[in-house]
């Protein structure tokens, strides 16, 4: 069995030598960047809320401090210890998430906010190691004929002004709760960010899922763009097409059903942290139960 480490190394490894040679990736190197979640906290592996562990040599020093507390000879993370912003953090991330998964998937976006980011050619984010497959006018044409409603603030806010006055609705940071719903690229890509802010409770086996989940999503985000990935071994989906718009799309719903579980068990997990109820060792999405040692 592969251990939580070496998964995580599989993508931290290339990424740290990337840095240091300063040979950037537009893909694998953009949970690395956008998140800010190091290296570190992805390799290192904490257990699910609701398991606890034998302490023994082989118990890391990150069980020695809060939110972990020991009883006897086991360790456990314990949510009494969290402290009132703490816990206004994990229930805000908790209704954010459940009002997400209820509202209706939309999957007519087809990508276009990549397009809208570089709409009249003031700001070419990936110019430095990425080209753009199609020239301005062609990449505007595209945003000004084709029907946008992006619905993530964080990709809304870096359209061009003039392309963010033809997106149908006008995401806002503060309602952001409003607006997003679970067809979302971007909304499904940040199942990593929720899960990393609401560590160590969710545990590693998840975050890494989320993690892996949201390069797979990346992948799709950067295909579908404007910008051309050949040298990165990775043919374009040309949704200015039919046929490029129904791939990415098949893509999409895809991607879409595998967050719809990665997301269900977040909001599980974090209601147990959040009640007044401990839980059974193993009840939380992506823990198991019983004793173990990190591994």
């Amino acid at each position: 069995m592969v251990s939580h480490r070496e998964r995580a190394a599989r993508w931290t490894t290339p990424a740290k030598r990337r840095r240091a040679s300063r040979i950037p990736h537009p893909i694998e190197d953009f949970l690395f960047t956008y998140y800010p979640f190091s290296f570190g906290k992805l390799e290192i592996w904490h257990p699910a809320f609701g398991t606890a562990l034998e302490v023994s040599d082989e118990i890391d020093t990150a069980f020695q401090r809060s939110p972990y507390r020991r009883v006897s000879n086991t360790v456990f993370s314990d949510p009494a210890g969290l402290s009132a912003k703490e816990r206004a953090r994990l229930f805000w991330i908790q209704d954010l998430l459940t009002q997400t998964q209820n509202r209706a998937p939309v999957f007519s976006c087809h990508g276009l906010h990549e397009w809208a980011m570089v709409y009249r050619g003031k700001d070419i984010r990936h110019e430095t190691s990425t080209p753009l497959r199609l020239s301005q006018i062609e990449i505007d044409s595209v945003v000004e004929s084709r029907p946008m409603a992006c619905t993530h603030f964080d990709a809304f806010r870096f359209f061009h002004p003039e392309a963010q006055k033809l997106n149908r609705v006008q995401p806002s940071l503060n309602a952001r709760p409003d607006f997003e719903q679970p067809g979302c690229v971007h909304a499904n890509m940040d199942l990593y960010k929720w899960a990393s802010k609401a560590m160590p409770w969710v545990g590693s086996e998840t975050l890494i899922e989320c993690f892996e989940l949201a390069l797979r999503l990346r992948e799709l985000d950067m295909r579908a763009s404007p910008y051309d990935l050949s040298d990165y071994g990775l043919a374009a989906i040309t949704i200015e097409t039919p046929r490029g718009r129904r791939e990415y799309e098949e893509i999409q719903r895809e991607l879409s059903s595998e967050a719809r579980g990665l997301r269900e068990g977040l909001i599980g997990c974090l209601d147990e942290v959040l009640s007044d109820t401990v839980p059974a060792p193993g009840s939380c999405h992506g823990a198991v139960g019983g004793l173990r040692p990190a591994s």
